[in-house]
């Protein structure tokens, strides 16, 4: 099979060797005769299936005790509302601060005063189109939370270190970490609540994995419907209501694929930083060629973008890639341009591939 280097923003290409996996056990599983689809969430071999992926995952992101792995669906647009709801809302009394680094921020601020949260606004990078990430971010003292989306996929920046205590006024964060969950170790001590779909790094789409401190429960209002209430799916291991049973048997495939084969969040960590300098040595070596979007300084492991000096070139080179199997690089309409999605599954090979398209480019066409 010759399979294409998928370099979509999302859902983005998994791990062959986790299809093959997926493929060999679709219709039989564990000789039950059935597949994984088919069985109840109720089940004692899905729920063995339910509680090795929790571990694991608990085990590759060093998640401490005191939080609690939720697994929910409706992807990050419904952790836009939840979070304001169940951790600023009427017990609270308070407002939330948001980082605005790209087109999430406006969906995410909208949802939260959707429900009656104040919003305070932090930081920003929009006079810049969102080339960067802020350094300074104004944390107030009376914020319920603060709230940042780690990796940017549009614009292709990525928070290089998480905000601190100090940074956040004190205000635990909320992370919208949808497309950069699990690539590289996570920092859980100044964090709340972190949030992924993990149809990008972490398995296919309509899965999405909430990892919460048990502290923030209390500010949960009794008004609130049960389904709402992330202390609803943590009472009942996210088996309230009928769970994405597929998604999360896929989920932990790759969970152990990350925990088993490629050294841990560590070890995926240098492979995807030495994937991402093979294409960003390329836009470095020509700046009067390449434009990348991007400052160095915040330049996302996950989203390489950039554009061409002469723009017309944009649609000859994505011609090209079409042609070599290089798929999914048009840039996002914000930008422009060109977007190679790097997470996770991607093979070096593919980087290696797509560097070399862009230095055969750039001798016909520099």
């Amino acid at each position: 099979m010759n399979r294409a280097f998928n370099f979509s923003a999302g859902p983005a290409t998994l791990p062959t060797e986790v299809l093959e996996t997926i493929q060999s056990e679709l219709l039989d599983f564990q000789g039950t005769g059935i597949s994984v689809m088919e069985m109840s969430h109720r089940g004692k071999i899905f729920d063995a299936v339910y509680k090795e992926s929790v571990a694991n995952l608990r085990q590759l992101a060093a998640i401490p005790e005191d939080f609690d792995i939720l697994y929910m669906t409706g992807g990050a647009s419904t952790q836009f509302a939840l979070a304001p709801i169940n951790l600023a809302g009427p017990k609270t009394a308070k407002k939330a601060g948001y980082v605005n680094t790209g087109s999430w921020y406006e969906k995410t601020i909208k949802a939260a005063q959707t429900v009656g949260v104040e919003v305070f606004d932090a930081a920003s990078s929009k006079g810049s189109n969102h080339n960067h990430i802020p350094k300074e971010i104004a944390g107030a003292s009376d914020l319920a939370y603060l709230h940042i989306t780690s990796n940017n996929t549009i614009f292709g920046t990525q928070f290089q270190s998480l905000p601190s205590a100090k940074e956040s006024g004190d205000a635990k964060l909320v992370i919208d970490m949808s497309s950069d969950f699990l690539s590289k170790p996570i920092d859980w001590s100044n964090i709340g609540v972190a949030y992924a779909g993990t149809q990008k790094n972490a398995g296919p789409s309509g899965l999405t994995v909430v990892v919460i401190h048990r502290s923030l429960y209390e500010r949960e209002s009794d008004e609130t419907p049960a389904m709402f209430r992330y202390s609803t799916f943590a009472k009942n291991d996210s088996m309230y209501n009928t769970p994405p049973t597929f998604q999360i048997y896929a989920f932990g495939l790759i969970v152990k694929w990350l925990l088993e084969k490629q050294g841990g969040l560590t070890g995926i960590a240098a492979h995807n930083e030495k994937k991402a300098k093979l294409i960003y040595d390329v836009i470095d070596g020509a700046p009067e060629f390449f434009k990348g979007h991007s400052v160095t300084d915040s330049r996302s492991l996950m989203n390489a973008t950039w554009n061409f000096a002469n723009t017309d070139l944009n649609q000859v080179f994505l011609d090209g890639a079409n042609d070599r199997r290089l798929d999914g690089l048009k840039g996002h309409r914000s930008v422009g341009g060109l977007r190679a999605s790097i997470y996770n599954a991607m093979p070096a090979a593919g980087c290696a591939a797509l560097a070399e398209y862009m230095k055969e480019f750039l001798k016909s066409n520099g």
